[in-house]
């Protein structure tokens, strides 16, 4: 297809934020987008289709897929931006809370995937952008179960892409960093907190907005994913800013005794 007919991409979570910025960049690069919001919304001015879509509910993801079906037919990108961040221990959640998140970062994810997939593979093209974060390559503090919904996206990902390869259907990771949108606005807090915790808590808080104060500009997370949409041969992953690139790199090839210091050191915490 051509730059000014690309084909038709459905965004999640595009209501704000990545997802929002991510649904404008397809759109100018000629798409035909739907993007999805958890509550009606009207179609933006720029062009993008609003949707409703919870991704916590299999038949609400059917419908939104059916709609886009039954308005062009088609489905040849979805990215799923859709999620949630929890900032605190790991031990002041009830399993509750971490099924919770999971149901949105991690199924929500599998089920909008497998919505498409037969889609996708009776067109024999389709690409799947899945939006992960640096959080699934390292550790972090107090924000335990948002980076283990991370991980776990990337493990995901990468093993589809092998299964779905011969259909002609890829799998791509678009890993932002830090970046300069509302998510620390929209933060799940933990639903037993513990005392021991609230000074850590308050302090990894802080930091967190901090960093995002100075991260990336959600564009340079869209224009990311607009080229994993487009390259006829995709990377696996794509780390965006620099900072995500060099934490990428140290923990990969520097020894774990060094990563664990500097992991400490940057989140504040004693050595």
């Amino acid at each position: 297809m051509s730059k000014t007919e690309r084909g038709t991409a459905l965004v999640t979570g595009a209501s704000s934020g990545i997802g929002l910025v991510t649904a404008r960049a397809l759109r100018r690069d000629g798409y035909r987008v739907f993007g999805t919001s958890r509550k009606p919304m009207p179609d933006t001015p720029d062009g993008i289709a609003m949707l409703v879509c919870d991704v916590t509910d299999d038949a609400s993801v059917q419908a939104a897929v059916d709609e886009v079906l039954s308005r062009v037919g088609r489905i040849d990108l979805l990215v799923n931006n859709a999620g949630i961040g929890l900032l605190g221990g790991a031990e002041e959640s009830t399993t509750a809370q971490a099924k919770a998140i999971f149901d949105v970062n991690v199924f929500g994810i599998m089920r909008m995937t497998n919505a498409v997939l037969p889609v996708m593979r009776r067109q024999r093209r389709g690409r799947i952008v899945n939006l992960g974060s640096l959080l699934g390559l390292i550790p972090a503090p107090y924000n335990a179960l948002y980076a283990s919904t991370k991980h776990a996206i990337e493990g995901y990902s990468e093993s589809l892409d092998h299964e779905v390869r011969t259909q002609g259907i890829r799998v791509v990771l678009v890993e932002p960093g830090a970046t300069r949108t509302a998510f620390e606005e929209n933060l799940t807090r933990p639903d037993r907190p513990l005392a021991v915790y609230d000074a850590a808590r308050t302090g990894a808080e802080t930091l967190m907005r901090e960093v995002l104060t100075t991260g990336d500009a959600p564009e340079l997370v869209a224009e990311a994913a607009v080229s994993a949409a487009n390259v006829a041969s995709p990377r696996r992953r794509y780390t965006i800013g620099k900072v995500a690139g060099q934490v990428r790199f140290i923990r990969r090839f520097l020894p774990e005794a060094f990563v664990d210091r500097s992991l400490r050191k940057f989140n504040r915490l004693p050595g």
